[in-house]
């Protein structure tokens, strides 16, 4: 734990009965590791209940509560009595911190949101699909160019023009077993070099 050195003012042990907590807190500012024990006993229940109302999220406000107790054994030495008691103190204290989750947890909630509509707005998905797509073109275009001319020629006419077998026989004047041998040569190329499994 650190070390404390100083103490604005120490409330007689006599005042116990009266404000335990001031006493406690005093005694916590001059590194009394058993009276801050005793404080943490004492106000735990009351931080939490403060926490738990504002956060309202149990885990987080498990969390604060545990930063607040840690915030109050470091900063304990500057507890001043005569403004007031150490219970209004501790629950400033508390309340700031607690306070203080809520807006970093929205802020993040808030960026969270942004970033997801960036993502899954038409933005991402549209580059990426173009993208996707200008790839794909590209190396369909490259495996077409290692085709010979009529494998090109009757896959181009078939598959991009919609023309029939006998259809790209006649308009290549060639005799249509020749056209589906190219053809099927051709796309086994074609299979092999885009990498599609059979």
């Amino acid at each position: 734990m650190p070390e404390h050195k100083h103490v604005r003012a120490v409330v007689p042990a006599g005042d116990m009965e009266q404000r335990p907590a001031d006493v406690l807190l005093a005694r916590s500012g001059l590194g009394d590791e058993e009276a801050f024990a005793q404080l943490y006993d004492l106000i735990a229940p009351a931080v939490f209940g403060l926490v738990r109302r504002i956060v309202r999220d149990y885990a987080q406000s498990e969390e604060v509560t545990q930063d607040v107790l840690i915030e109050l054994w470091r900063t304990a030495p500057r507890y001043d009595p005569d403004r007031g008691s150490a219970m209004t103190w501790v629950l400033t204290l508390t309340h700031r911190r607690a306070v203080d989750r809520v807006r970093s947890a929205q802020a993040s909630a808030d960026r969270e949101r942004k970033a997801s509509y960036v993502t899954e707005g038409r933005g991402f998905d549209e580059v990426s699909e173009q993208a996707n797509a200008n790839m794909e073109r590209h190396q369909v275009q490259r495996c077409l160019e290692s085709l010979t001319a009529l494998q090109r020629e009757s896959v181009m006419l078939a598959f991009y023009q919609g023309y029939t077998y006998p259809e790209v026989a006649a308009l290549l004047k060639a005799p249509l077993g020749t056209i589906k041998t190219r053809m099927r040569d051709g796309l086994i190329r074609l299979r092999d070099c885009l990498g599609v499994s059979r």
